[in-house]
């Protein structure tokens, strides 16, 4: 169980909301010695009867062309770095089925689960916050951590992104109950699912997704974590991985894991 340098959370151009190629993002991994590089951009919205529902994600008619650049490219790279390929799915009540179906089309190494949305709103809609009561904002923590509870029990994942978002849209965040959180952390255990520690939030200001307070608890929990960037430019990839390392050994992590054929593999921190 040797040490790897992995990044399992990027996006590129097709999703709307990123810059690069995805040929771009392996050689930005590869000039940083990388092992690994997932690519795993957004999913499109598979539900809705529009080709692409929003300007920012995949349009549906996209996922094949995705799917297959992504594999020619491993190929292509292959006596350079490991190519892996992901996608970052939305979870949404309801629907899961479509989207499986979809997955299921493909030869994926990992699938990352986000929750994004909260019924009509964004988690990271900041507007929705200032017009609640103390009772309604820890309510839409729980409806948030109750999302991630069912993505953690779906079976469709290998990894749970960004798992304390909120805090992007609700700088109080840290304030409200931590019993979801430790309930939430303890299903997602159970379910041998791992998360990311995602270094996207170092970028505007905030601390990790997600924060060390809760890294803590998933290391009492027994939580599995794995490196995601979160990269939405070539520039990103690989952002504060070693600084992650540090921090995952100081609470205790020996190792962490990494993805192949929707298995999970351990390397050492």
């Amino acid at each position: 169980m040797g040490k790897l340098k992995f990044d399992f959370h990027t996006h590129h151009e097709r999703c709307g909301h990123a810059t690069g190629t995805i040929r771009e993002y392996i050689e930005a991994a590869i000039a940083k010695g990388f092992d690994m590089i997932g690519i795993s951009d957004h999913s499109p919205h598979f539900y809705s009867s529009e080709d692409r529902l929003s300007p920012k994600t995949m349009a549906k008619s996209e996922f094949a062309n995705y799917v297959h650049e992504v594999l020619h490219l491993k190929e292509v790279y292959k006596h350079k770095i490991d190519v892996l390929l992901g996608v970052e799915s939305d979870y949404f009540a309801g629907y899961m089925d479509i989207y499986k179906t979809e997955y299921q089309k493909y030869p994926f190494d990992f699938i990352i689960g986000s929750v994004h949305s909260l019924g009509d709103s964004r988690v990271s809609d900041k507007g929705v916050w200032k017009k609640l009561t103390k009772d309604e904002k820890e309510k839409r923590q729980a409806v948030y951590y109750h999302l991630i509870q069912q993505s953690a029990k779906s079976g469709m994942f290998q990894i749970l992104g960004h798992i304390d978002w909120m805090k992007k849209s609700y700088e109080k965040f840290s304030d409200l109950p931590r019993d979801v959180i430790d309930e939430t952390l303890c299903i997602i255990a159970q379910n041998d699912v791992a998360i990311e520690v995602n270094t996207s939030g170092a970028r505007k200001g905030l601390d990790w997704f997600p924060a060390d307070d809760i890294l803590e608890r998933a290391y009492y929990y027994g939580v599995d974590v794995t490196f995601g960037s979160d990269a939405h430019g070539p520039d990103r990839v690989g952002y504060e991985f070693e600084k992650v390392q540090t921090r995952l050994r100081e609470i205790g992590y020996e190792k962490w894991c990494y993805f192949k054929n929707l298995q999970k593999h351990y390397t050492s921190l």
